[in-house]
């Protein structure tokens, strides 16, 4: 299946024009998107401006005082249609993402299966969670009180061009299930992926302005989303990360984000090493490793360590690569050249410093300007940069260890803590193990997918891979504020009977107080 066509990605750039966020009419810069494949140029997008983003608000406000009055159950529907729009026009979906990013088509697969089940997951559950709960009052009989979910206003998003369709999309709807609109500023290698999701949201009904899309730089655009928006979801890098939370932190505005990962493996003895293999592969190698959920670091009990080494090495050195909209190859292209720069300094860095390189190892030129190996490295000592630092590319460190326990602890062993896979000889044994790893997701017998796709849980991290959650009802309930509504009886209130002396209606409060402990038994 060939590229998309340009007259499409113009269409879709035309949807950032003059009336979707511009306060005038005065031409704006462009910047250029290009396919990681080939180089060649995808499209032009104009880039907004601090003004721009201004506006964008201003909009927003307006359209999500009557979007939050939208019952639940319609906005569910909304939820529902926009499901089956993904649905639909998947292979269109598939296209765009796999042009800007350059992942293989499985890859880019993940993103539009994700989309499309938490829009579903939401539709469903939603309700009930966004429903007003009662819970007890303060005295049995004479009080009452409910909480209510009201949603906090415009939430500003920042998204990544890794993964530029499911990120802001899942994020997104679960904003917008809450009543709230978003002003959003995609990647600027990336932003036909956010566009093309937000005409299917419209399509699915969503009004016009209560998603408003503004292309442009970090600095400055997103700067501008942080200073106005009422709630903030970033994803991307924990330096990043860290800073925006100060910057947000200043007006006392609450944030969601999920950062980096230097994400641990555990393979025992007794487990499938095939099967771990053909796992791995996945885990370490999905979208080119340009993902924070990929697994970097290896550790093997060193009984089975060189019988991994070699069956894992084989497999990799099989894996298919190529450029192409086709099913065919198992990992595709890097995004940028600055990506190849840190994956080639990495490996160099390591191999320096006494690494051995497994398989891969090399830039692919021949396949295109942004292809490298998937590579595998062993003997990485402590000082290499990738030993703990987090390369975000198709690079994995294999290490022995002496038995599970010295595993746990070398997982550990990392201010990261976003997602962990373990494989054992037996599922009860990798449930021990997982039980004893800090990070947010553990998955036993897979890689990410497992953790990540139980929807009804939380998905976030640890240490400085994340503050907040995905998905759950955390991942929803986030983009509200909660209000307890307490009701008390006019027979009875906390001054007691108005002819009652407070020497004597003070003790008897007392007493009675300390009796409610038996009525909880």
């Amino acid at each position: 299946m060939g590229r998309p066509r340009n007259d499409r990605l113009a269409a879709l750039a035309r949807r950032v024009d003059i009336p979707v966020w511009q306060r005038d009419s005065t031409a704006r810069p462009t910047m250029t998107v290009h396919e990681p494949f080939t180089g060649e140029v995808l499209g032009d997008v104009p880039v907004g401006t601090v003004d721009d983003v201004e506006h964008a608000f201003v909009r927003a406000r307006r359209a999500q005082a009557e979007w939050a009055e939208t019952p639940v159950r319609r906005r569910a529907a909304v939820l529902r249609r926009f499901a089956d729009r993904v649905h639909a026009r998947r292979e269109e979906i598939l296209d765009v993402v796999q042009a800007e990013s350059g992942k293989n088509r499985m890859s880019a697969l993940d993103e539009v299966l994700d989309a499309m089940l938490t829009a579903r997951f939401y539709a469903d559950k939603g309700p009930g969670l966004l429903a007003d709960r009662r819970i007890p009052g303060a005295i049995p009989l004479f009080s009452s009180a409910t909480v209510v979910r009201r949603p906090r206003g415009v939430v500003g998003m920042i998204s990544p061009w890794n993964y530029p369709f499911s990120l802001p999309m899942g994020d997104g709807l679960a904003a917008l299930f809450a009543g709230n609109a978003i002003v959003h500023k995609p990647a600027s290698l990336t932003p036909f992926s956010t566009l093309l999701g937000v005409e299917l949201w419209e399509e699915a009904g969503l009004p016009h302005d209560v998603w408003q899309v503004v292309p442009g730089s970090g600095r400055e655009v997103g700067g501008a989303v942080v200073d106005r928006c009422d709630f903030l979801m970033f994803t991307g890098s924990s330096a990043t990360g860290a800073r925006l939370g100060a910057q947000i932190g200043r007006r006392l505005v609450p944030f969601s984000a999920e950062l980096g990962g230097k994400n641990p493996m555990v393979v025992g003895a007794g487990a499938d090493l095939e099967q771990v293999a053909d796992i791995a592969v996945r885990a370490c190698f999905a979208s080119a490793g340009q993902l924070c959920m990929s697994i970097e670091r290896i550790y093997v009990e060193q009984e089975v360590y060189d019988e991994f080494c070699d069956v894992f090495a084989r497999r990799v050195q099989a894996m298919r690569l190529g450029a192409g909209y086709g099913w065919g190859p198992e990992m595709g292209s890097l995004v940028s050249e600055d990506q190849m720069t840190v994956v080639t300094e990495h490996v160099a860095d390591a191999v320096a410093k006494g690494a051995t390189v497994l398989a891969g190892g090399h830039r692919r030129p021949d396949l295109g300007p942004l292809f490298h190996e998937p590579t595998v490295l062993v003997d990485v000592p402590a000082d290499a940069t990738c030993h703990a630092e987090e390369t975000f590319g198709p690079v994995v460190s294999v290490y022995p260890v002496a038995d599970l326990d010295e595993a746990v602890a070398r997982a550990n062993d990392s201010e990261y803590g976003l997602t962990a896979a373990v494989f054992c000889a037996t599922p009860e044994q990798g449930y021990e193990v997982g039980t004893r790893i800090d990070a947010g997701m553990v998955n036993v017998d897979e890689g990410y997918p497992a953790a990540w796709s139980s929807l009804a849980g939380p998905s976030g991290g640890t240490g400085i891979s994340g503050v907040g959650y995905r998905h759950g009802s955390e991942g929803l309930l986030k983009y509200t504020q909660a209000h307890t509504i307490a009701t008390q009886s006019r027979a009875l209130n906390f001054g007691g009977p108005g002819s009652l002396p407070q020497r004597v209606w003070g003790p008897a409060l007392a007493r009675s107080t300390n009796l409610l402990k038996y009525l909880k038994r």
